[in-house]
């Protein structure tokens, strides 16, 4: 009878066990703060860097084209719309030590210039806490052509210029994503074209993707750079650099064709260089495409 009487009394301690561990469960659950993933599908929009960074042990092989005018002076079918000139062709290794931390190694045909980056993904947006993700990037490069006077690089440091970036993203749903870029690019005064010209330039870039396709999406960024720390009054046109275009993600690949009105691919040069305007036939057409490498120790299925 004794037996009888302690099963009802097992089950309801059971009951209120379980109970409890599901209380506990769901607490965790609503707790747990997710990391909000795929900001961007790729580490470059048009122009500018996004926040995201290599997976740890994955080798990206970049590939960037810009070609000549589409229109003006310098463009039309002469040179069948910019397609007979390449005025930069960039090739570049992006590792991921962590899945925070990538460094990078590029040549650039503009300037025949050698660059070193480095990117640290310091906060991650999540599904019920941080608001945005924040990534710093900074990036160096090493002009090597010769010299177009004989005073023009005095000393070897005046080849070298570095930029440096904030970058604050935030994934809106799962096909709008947008960033604010602040920047500061340091560079010698053999770089500079115009004597009027500021010595060191800040920029602010402005950067969207909006999905329309389940693997094409629609991209864009702007970069504001007249009007900050540049004078208004050179002698040398400059313009603000701006980029649309298509990005279409192919399994292993990120492929993306755009226009932009910068000669340059990265930032050290088409920040200070941007003297091509959208309105007077200045753009040009281009790519940039990714491939990546997983150099990490093959999973072994079951």
């Amino acid at each position: 009878m004794k037996r009888i009487l302690l099963i009802p009394v097992f089950l309801i301690c059971a009951i209120i066990q379980a109970q409890d561990v599901d209380s506990i469960m769901a607490d965790i659950s609503e707790e747990k703060d997710y990391k909000v993933q795929a900001t961007f599908k790729s580490p470059r929009l048009v122009l500018l860097q996004t926040n995201e960074t290599q997976k740890a042990k994955n080798l990206a092989f970049w590939v960037g084209h810009r070609f000549g005018d589409i229109g003006g002076e310098f463009g039309g079918s002469n040179t069948l719309f910019g397609l007979d000139i390449a005025t930069d062709l960039y090739l570049g290794f992006d590792y991921g030590i962590t899945d925070a931390l990538t460094v990078g190694i590029g040549r650039s045909k503009y300037n025949e210039s050698y660059s070193g980056l480095v990117k640290y993904r310091l906060l991650w947006q999540e599904e019920n806490g941080l608001p945005l993700s924040v990534t710093l990037f900074g990036q160096s490069s090493w002009i090597t052509r010769e010299p177009f006077s004989r005073n023009e690089f005095d000393k070897e440091s005046d080849r070298i210029s570095h930029f440096f970036q904030v970058i604050l993203a935030r994934k809106f749903s799962p096909g709008v994503s947008l960033m604010l870029n602040p920047g500061f690019l340091i560079r010698p005064e053999a770089q500079i074209q115009d004597f009027e010209d500021s010595e060191n330039l800040f920029a602010l870039g402005f950067g969207a993707r909006v999905k329309i396709f389940k693997r094409i999406s629609i991209i864009a960024d702007y970069t504001i750079v007249n009007g900050l720390s540049r004078p208004d009054d050179l002698q040398t046109d400059y313009y603000n650099p701006f980029g649309v275009g298509v990005e279409i993600e192919t399994g292993g690949h990120v492929f993306a064709l755009n226009f932009q009105n910068s000669q340059a691919i990265i930032a050290n040069n088409f920040i200070q260089n941007t003297t091509k305007s959208w309105s007077d036939g200045g753009v040009r057409f281009g790519f940039m495409i990714s491939r990546n490498f997983n150099l990490g120790p093959k999973k072994i299925s079951n």
